[in-house]
């Protein structure tokens, strides 16, 4: 851990179905004068900490009001959980998948929906969230992981593929009723947006938000520092203790990240990872470890670093040479086995070693 900063941890469960890499909130505990047309304003810092969406939050701010916002931001997740969650049956997201004809879709669904189907386009479908089948037959959502053969495998890949889902007027069209979407790899990265935005209307400019480990940075600290974040180091087993890899400066972006060794099970020797290839529909087993990435908004950020775990490293590589809005911190393991890093240059520059 970096001295001279605080360091918290909160275990992470990613709706009990995506087991994303927890990002570390770092902060000093500060409370600064600042001179402003002649008076003296005291920013205030304001910690709130909860559960939602099956995970934590852990929200800092700094409020010359010394506001709790806590009640609001509780109600806020409750509200959007009615959206985006696939484990409240009466939820919108769940009430499409069950095909019921008089759903419609809200404003963050449908924001939701819409940014999906832009980053399945961006990846070519590495990033899709029409694989529910398959996570939920590889044991990854409500149901224990079944024993697949190619042609089971198959038969569900026919109900997996974003193109075949479109929303028009408020309606999910299907082109199978069978096909099922889910949220889990972007919602929370937008439930941070949303938080923020509700912030940002407060008047507070100054805040970091962790929703289960997906984190936005706005402003700085009243000392004038950038936030730090820590990115978590791989760990060999699921239940390993949690160490960082890097620390990173954030202000005025999002950094989220995704990983594959918490969330596995291993049958006959063979250890089967979390994220579900669109295309074949079979875990990945490239060497991708975690995808860690920045963006100007939280959601983008998490959605890609999905997709990025689904490309591995080289794919990924390729695909932000072209990718001036978002920055990458890769960890992934070589041809003996030893952990490997590579980061962009744009976030490079905001790196610091844990030491």
């Amino acid at each position: 851990m970096c001295r001279n900063y605080q360091y918290f941890r909160i275990s992470k469960i990613r709706y009990e179905m995506k087991n994303k890499l927890i990002l570390f909130s770092l902060s000093l505990a500060i409370v600064a004068g600042f001179t402003f047309c002649g008076r003296l304003t005291t920013e205030n810092e304001v910690k709130l900490n909860g559960m939602a969406q099956g995970t934590y939050y852990a929200i800092t701010y700094f409020d010359a009001e010394n506001r709790n916002l806590q009640p609001e931001i509780d109600s806020f997740f409750k509200a959007f959980d009615k959206s985006a969650s696939v484990y409240l049956p009466e939820s919108i997201i769940s009430r499409f998948n069950n095909n019921d004809p008089g759903t419609i879709a809200d404003d963050a669904f449908t924001t939701v929906f819409n940014k999906s189907i832009e980053v399945s386009e961006a990846t070519n479908g590495a990033f899709d969230i029409t694989t529910m089948p398959l996570t939920n037959a590889w044991g990854f959502g409500f149901t224990d992981p079944m024993k697949l053969d190619n042609a089971q495998v198959d038969s569900l890949l026919k109900f997996v593929d974003y193109r075949r889902i479109s929303l028009v007027d408020g309606k999910l069209i299907k082109e199978i009723p069978e096909i099922k979407i889910d949220y889990n790899a972007i919602a929370q990265g937008y439930s941070a947006d949303l938080i923020g935005k509700m912030l940002i209307e407060k008047g507070i400019t100054n805040f970091l938000i962790d929703v289960g480990g997906e984190v936005l940075a706005k402003g700085k600290k009243p000392d004038g520092t950038q936030w730090k974040v820590g990115i978590e180091k791989p760990a060999n087993e699921a239940n390993d203790e949690r160490s960082l890899d890097v620390i990173v400066k954030l202000e005025d972006k999002a950094l989220a990240s995704s990983g594959n060794y918490r969330r596995f099970f291993v049958r006959d020797g063979k250890r089967y990872a979390h994220t579900i290839d669109p295309k074949t529909g079979y875990p990945v087993t490239h060497t991708l470890l975690s995808a860690s990435v920045m963006a100007n908004d939280c959601m983008t950020a998490d959605a890609y670093a999905t997709a990025f775990m689904v490309m591995g490293v080289e794919k990924a590589k390729e695909f932000l040479e072209n990718r001036t809005d978002l920055e990458a911190h890769f960890i992934y393991t070589n041809y003996e086995g030893q952990y490997e890093t590579w980061t962009s240059p744009g976030l490079k520059k905001l790196i610091q070693k844990n030491e």
